[in-house]
C-alpha cells in the first residue's frame, strides 16, 4: 500500500509540476507580449510628443506670420481711411464720386477692424492683453465711439441713436471696453439692412449698467446663437452690404468681458433683429 500511495503521490506532484511549469511558460509569454506593447506605446508616445511639439511650432510660425503681416497692412489701411476722410470733407464731388468715396471708406473701415481682430487674436493666444484698470465714463465713451461709427453706417443710409444717463461709470480697462464696443457696433452695421435703425442705449440697475444694441437685421437663429461666441465662427446670416468677417469678433468681445467681469447676452429671432446686452459692474 505504502508503494502505491507514494506512486499516487509521486503522479499528482508531478502533475503539480507539469502545471506550474506551463503557467510560467504561459506568464513569461504574456510578459514578454506586455514589454513588446509597451515599447510599442512608449514609441507612440514619443512620436505624439514630437508631433505634437512640431504642430506648437507651427502654430507659433503661423500666429507669427498672422502677427507679422496684420500689423503690416494696419498702416496702408490707416493711411487709406484718412484720405478718404479728407476727399469726403473736401467737398466738390459727384454724385458718383460720392459713392465710390463712401465704399473705399466702407472697404478701409471694415479692412481695419479685420486686421485689429487679428492681431487681438494672436495677444490673446500668446500672452494675453494686459488690463490697465481706470475709472471709466462709459456714456462718454460710447458716445465718441457711436460718432465714429455714425459716418461709417451712413454709407448704408443707416441711422444710429444713442440714449444715454449723462454718467454711467465702471472700472475697467479702456482699450478693453473700447474694442469690446467697436466689435458689437461693427457687427450692428454689417448685418443691418440697408435703410434700417440701430439703437443704443445705457441702462442703470441696482449693480450694473446694461448697454444694449439693438439693430433690425436678419436675425440670429436658436442653433447660432449657441455657438455664435466661438473662435473662428462663422454664423448663417450674411454681412448685408458684402462686408467682410474672420468669425473673431464675438469671440473678442466675450473674451475681454470675461476678463472684465462683464457678461453679455443675445436675443435674437430669424427676420426680427438683434439685441447684444452687455452688463458691467458700477464703479
Amino acid at each position: 500500500m505504502s508503494s502505491y500511495w507514494l506512486f499516487i503521490f509521486l503522479t499528482a506532484l508531478a502533475g503539480v509540476l507539469i502545471a506550474l511549469f506551463v503557467t510560467y511558460q504561459r506568464l513569461q509569454k504574456h510578459k514578454k507580449l506586455i514589454r513588446i506593447q509597451s515599447l510599442e506605446i512608449e514609441k507612440q508616445l514619443r512620436e505624439m510628443v514630437h508631433q505634437n511639439e512640431l504642430q506648437q511650432k507651427l502654430n507659433h510660425e503661423k500666429q507669427q506670420v498672422i502677427g507679422a503681416v496684420s500689423h503690416d497692412l494696419k498702416g496702408p489701411f490707416n493711411r487709406i481711411f484718412a484720405l478718404v476722410q479728407l476727399m469726403d470733407m473736401s467737398g466738390g464731388l459727384t454724385d458718383e464720386q460720392k459713392e465710390y468715396v463712401g465704399k473705399i471708406h466702407q472697404i478701409s473701415v471694415d479692412g481695419l477692424g479685420m486686421v485689429r481682430n487679428l492681431l487681438d487674436n494672436r495677444k490673446l493666444e500668446d500672452t494675453g492683453i494686459e488690463m490697465l484698470k481706470e475709472e471709466i465714463n462709459l456714456s462718454l465713451l460710447l458716445h465718441a465711439l457711436v460718432k465714429h461709427y455714425r459716418s461709417v453706417a451712413e454709407k448704408k443710409n443707416i441711422q444710429m441713436t444713442f440714449e444715454a444717463p449723462k454718467e454711467s461709470k465702471v472700472i475697467s480697462d479702456r482699450n478693453y471696453i473700447n474694442r469690446i464696443f467697436e466689435n458689437l457696433l461693427s457687427n450692428a452695421i454689417k448685418f443691418s439692412y440697408p435703410s434700417t435703425q440701430i439703437l443704443i442705449s445705457i441702462g442703470e440697475q441696482e449693480n450694473y449698467w446694461s448697454v444694449k444694441i439693438k439693430d433690425e437685421g436678419p436675425g440670429i437663429s436658436t442653433g447660432d446663437q449657441q455657438k455664435m461666441f466661438n473662435k473662428f465662427q462663422k454664423l448663417s446670416p450674411k454681412p448685408t452690404g458684402g462686408e467682410s468677417s474672420t468669425g473673431l469678433g464675438l469671440w473678442i468681445v466675450k473674451t475681454l468681458l470675461e476678463k472684465t467681469g462683464g457678461t453679455i447676452k443675445c436675443v435674437s429671432k430669424e427676420g426680427e433683429g438683434t439685441v447684444f446686452e452687455v452688463r458691467l459692474m458700477k464703479a
